[in-house]
């Protein structure tokens, strides 16, 4: 008898070897290719033999939408484009710890008190453990269905049903496994074969399915990329161990805008919606220390304002530190490069320490201007005039260029109490024109040669009153 066929499979990255090896020529990855049973493959010549003829339908169709169900957590339904959709797939993933199974009771138990029919599945944690965390919480009376399996076969059979609940969250995906293969639970093979079979159940039964989801050390969901392929939307629930506040960022949503954030407190009973969170990337900040400087940024469809901090101190070493918390490393590199070879500011014999408050993570590039001009505070150690926000992109010229939503973000600054902005020359407003319907003066900046003069002004205003 034919000996079945096998194949090596990376267990970090999926990919196929020929053979064993201790390390995978893919990702690199010791002692993590695992032997698999390879699938049968078709005869050649008859690949389509047996399949029923594929169906096809008009773009535009018939059917009515079906409402989103919403959660009652704004922030939770912001997140996921105004609530959940009905036969939809979510996977959430964070670090151990950060509050994900919490954040999803919550919103389960908001869902059932609202008369939707929920199930809560876990295989990580007993019924007892779920009841006493609910206890805790103080939502131990909403009507939320548990129970703790890991047999992917099991869930199907439970959950294919006319009566079956619309939304299930299964926490967590590694620990799933399907009986028809023989490699052990968290394995690429058992977390993309069960993700694949309760996607299917989800589309066919129109029902909500919520796949909470491990990380590796390096920030990334556990298993194969193909499972972030696989699903609607892809939440992160992110924060620092020493900060009570939680992010959560969608980095994908086919029903609703990606980069969109909802800014969480972790308290004594669970997680706490913060409603405006540029009040609390802004608590503490002062307008009397140098190098601190009030970004108007834009996460998602939302204008946030968060302090940017700059550093700069004579390095005692042969090489100048770079220490970069809450922004691009290589981002900050470019930004010195310009500063010193379009304005003379020579950083390089210096200690350059750049930290976004608050925990938040900036990716924009609308952040160059806030960064430029919280890099020169501190090296002149003068300050920007009071009350003032800072907004725009740098190129490689020094040149300052225009982004995006410029109004939305000056709104935001004017609701907080700030008076005037440092926006792109590019923008349609002149030098001391006032916003639309805001009480914001602005100073429009073509070059870094701008930023500097005002910084020069001060300085020598300094002078003269010392004198």
């Amino acid at each position: 008898m034919a000996r079945p066929a096998s194949q090596f499979v990376c267990q970090q990255c999926g990919a196929s070897h020929r053979k064993w090896a201790g390390k995978c020529d893919d990702c690199g990855a010791w002692n993590s290719i695992t032997e698999e049973a390879a699938r049968e493959a078709a005869p050649k010549g008859v690949t389509g033999a047996g399949g029923r003829p594929v169906a096809f339908v008009p773009l535009e169709g018939t059917e009515e939408q079906a409402p989103r169900i919403t959660t009652g957590i704004s922030e939770f339904d912001r997140v996921c484009g105004g609530g959940l959709v009905a036969g939809s797939a979510l996977l959430v993933g964070g670090d151990p710890g950060i509050g994900k199974s919490t954040l999803l009771l919550q919103a389960m138990a908001g869902l059932a008190n609202a008369s939707t029919q929920v199930a809560y599945i876990s295989g990580e944690e007993a019924v007892d453990q779920i009841r006493s965390r609910a206890t805790r919480l103080g939502m131990s009376a909403a009507p939320v269905g548990l129970a703790t399996a890991t047999s992917v076969r099991d869930i199907l059979a439970t959950l294919d049903m006319p009566d079956a609940p619309r939304v299930v969250v299964i926490d967590s995906i590694q620990t799933m496994y399907v009986d028809t293969l023989d490699s052990a639970p968290g394995t690429v093979a058992q977390v993309r074969s069960a993700a694949q079979e309760l996607i299917r159940l989800a589309k066919r039964r129109n029902l909500t399915l919520v796949l909470v989801g491990h990380v590796t050390k390096e920030g990334a969901i556990a298993g194969p990329r193909v499972l972030e392929h696989m699903v609607d939307t892809v939440l992160y629930f992110e924060g620092e161990r020493g900060h009570q506040f939680r992010l959560l960022r969608a980095v994908k949503n086919r029903y609703g805008p990606t980069d969109e954030i909802g800014v969480f407190e972790m308290t004594g009973t669970g997680l706490a919606e913060v409603a405006n969170p540029s009040e609390l990337f802004l608590a503490g900040h002062s307008d009397n220390v140098n190098g601190t400087v009030v970004f108007a940024g834009i996460e998602g469809t939302r204008p946030v304002l968060v302090e940017i901090q700059a550093l700069v101190s004579p390095t005692a070493l042969g090489t100048a530190r770079r220490a970069v918390v809450g922004w691009d490393s290589a981002r900050l590199a470019m930004i010195l490069a310009v500063l010193q070879s379009r304005c003379g500011l020579n950083l390089g014999a210096a200690d350059v320490y750049l930290n976004v408050a608050g925990g938040l993570r900036i990716s924009e590039p609308a952040a160059d201007l806030a960064v430029a001009a919280a890099l020169i505070s501190a090296h002149l150690g003068q300050l920007l005039p009071e009350r003032t926000v800072v907004f725009g992109e740098i190129g490689l010229g020094g040149e300052v260029r225009a982004v995006g939503q410029s109004d939305a973000r000056l709104k935001e600054a004017e609701k907080l109490g700030f008076t005037s902005a440092i926006v792109p020359q590019a923008s349609p407003r002149r030098r001391g024109d006032r916003a639309p319907d805001s009480a914001i003066a602005t100073r429009n900046m073509a070059s870094l040669h701008d930023l500097f003069a005002i910084f020069e002004g001060a300085l020598a205003a300094g002078k003269t009153a010392a004198l």
